[in-house]
């Protein structure tokens, strides 16, 4: 999960900041688990007069090892819904089928596009002893269907799991969202998990044995669309040992997308334009990104802060950036070069910023824990629970889901989606197949980042998706 860390934040809800910038308290802990995105956890004391029932009502949360976790609900089916999260905390937590409707996924899923035929492929480290009963108890709770078929492979070998080792129950936490929300946004697809038996941290930790995954997933023809929930600093790459195996993944991609058509995405990272290590420092004081996000040949996913209503009825959306270190990544690479899909697509503005190097993300999603969503773990002894999360660990896997109801949609795999999704920003048809995210910026951390501005920028990258109508164009 790279050097991201879960962090709570207690805070006065969207409505009160505008008036009053009134922290009630705040702990920013930024503690690395295993994944780039990993997990974050968002505990609310409410102080808005909207709800005065409710102002001093304060969400209990629980810490395991260096990991704070905030419960939305003990127990299972039903889980709570959006306008109990808002009355509660005055945040919402999004159901699947709100996020469908903001992001006009409904329509897709409607028409018969949900994913059938297509095989989504999840890489992360140890996985969770207890996802395939979670996803069971997520699909009850929120009517969902079961995928048709759900399968946890592991040729490395695999580990203990151990409900003590704090590590562990971070990734169990990103398995979880990453199965519960690809199979939200695609519940006729197939997902395959494939779990490693070393956690990815920070610099090569990890990345061989995922690279190993992935390469097994395409020589055994397991699915199309791959999703990356982690990474590392592109700065922490920069030995010989580092560099061999980012050239080996350059090649693996290559090879992939274009003889095999597959689709990967990446996250882009919790911490804006900074990244910080394993110990919470932020050790470079200057704009970084993360591999694999800044990879050419991966999408790279962004994050959002979405307001919609109740009903997922899409009202706006802003960079993602809490002003207290966790923020949307993006920002301009330091190993790769500008391919060429930017070259063509992006302004002279875009291109002279980049000057001929790899910028990111491409396109953005929901990320803010504040805008939340809900995942279902029983992993932890006695604390089996619905459980507010957010980082752009949320845009890769459902990015993925989307893709595998495009795939259907088109009757094939569209492979590798940059060089459509950078043409299709640069046309006239940009406005309706993307939300133009417009506002706000990811400096985090000490580190001043970057600016959204209309078109493609280097916080959100085109957007978020229309997704019925990215599903037309892209078909």
């Amino acid at each position: 999960m790279g050097k991201e860390g879960v962090y709570i934040m207690y805070q006065t809800p969207p409505e009160t900041r505008s008036r009053k910038k009134v922290f009630l308290s705040l702990i920013a802990l930024l503690i690395a688990l295993s994944a780039v995105s990993s997990v974050l956890f968002t505990v609310f004391t409410h102080a808005s007069t909207a709800h005065a029932a409710s102002d001093t009502h304060q969400l209990v949360f629980k810490q395991y090892g260096k990991i704070h976790v905030a419960l939305a609900q003990q127990g299972g089916t039903p889980p709570p819904t959006d306008t109990h999260c808002r009355t509660a905390s005055g945040f919402p937590c999004y159901s699947p089928q709100e996020i469908r409707n903001a992001y006009n996924v409904t329509p897709l899923i409607k028409a018969g596009y949900d994913g059938k035929g297509q095989t989504i492929v999840l890489v992360d480290s140890f996985g969770s002893p207890t996802i395939a009963s979670d996803l069971q108890t997520f699909d009850k709770g929120y009517g969902l269907p079961d995928p048709p078929s759900f399968k946890v492979l592991s040729p490395l070998g695999t580990v203990p799991f151990d409900s003590n080792n704090n590590d562990q129950i971070g990734w169990a936490f990103e398995t979880t969202l990453d199965v519960e929300w690809a199979h939200a946004l695609a519940p006729g697809a197939n997902i395959v998990l494939l779990t490693s038996p070393v956690s990815e941290t920070e610099g090569i930790q990890g990345l061989p044995e995922f690279l190993k995954l992935e390469q097994y997933a395409v020589q055994h023809k397991l699915g199309k669309i791959i999703s990356q929930s982690w990474g590392a600093t592109g700065q922490t790459l920069s030995d010989t040992a580092s560099k061999n195996v980012v050239a080996q993944y350059e090649s693996f991609y290559q090879q992939a997308t274009t003889k095999s058509h597959v689709s990967f995405f990446a996250s882009s990272g919790d911490s804006g334009a900074s990244n910080v290590g394993l110990d919470g420092t932020t050790y470079y004081k200057f704009p970084t990104v993360i591999f694999p996000a800044s990879s050419p040949y991966v999408t790279a996913v962004g994050g959002t802060s979405l307001y919609a209503s109740t009903s997922g009825k899409y009202g706006s959306e802003v960079v993602w950036n809490d002003n207290q270190g966790g923020s949307g990544g993006g920002g301009i690479s330091t190993l790769f070069a500008e391919p060429s899909y930017q070259t063509k697509n992006l302004s002279t503005a875009n291109n002279t910023q980049l000057n001929g190097k790899r910028g990111i993300p491409d396109i953005a999603y929901n990320a803010d824990p504040r805008t939340s969503i809900l995942v279902y773990l029983s992993a932890i002894p006695n604390a089996a629970a619905y459980y507010r999360i957010g980082g752009t660990s949320e845009g890769a896997p459902q990015w993925a889901g989307l893709t595998a109801d495009f795939n259907q949609k088109a009757g094939h795999a569209l492979g590798f989606l940059n060089p459509a999704l950078y043409q299709l920003g640069n046309s006239k048809n940009y406005s309706s197949v993307y939300h133009d995210i417009t506002i706000g910026n990811n400096s985090a951390n000490g580190v001043v980042g970057y600016h959204a501005a209309p078109g493609w920028d280097l916080t959100t990258g085109w957007g978020t998706p229309k997704a019925k109508q990215l599903a037309d164009a892209l078909s």
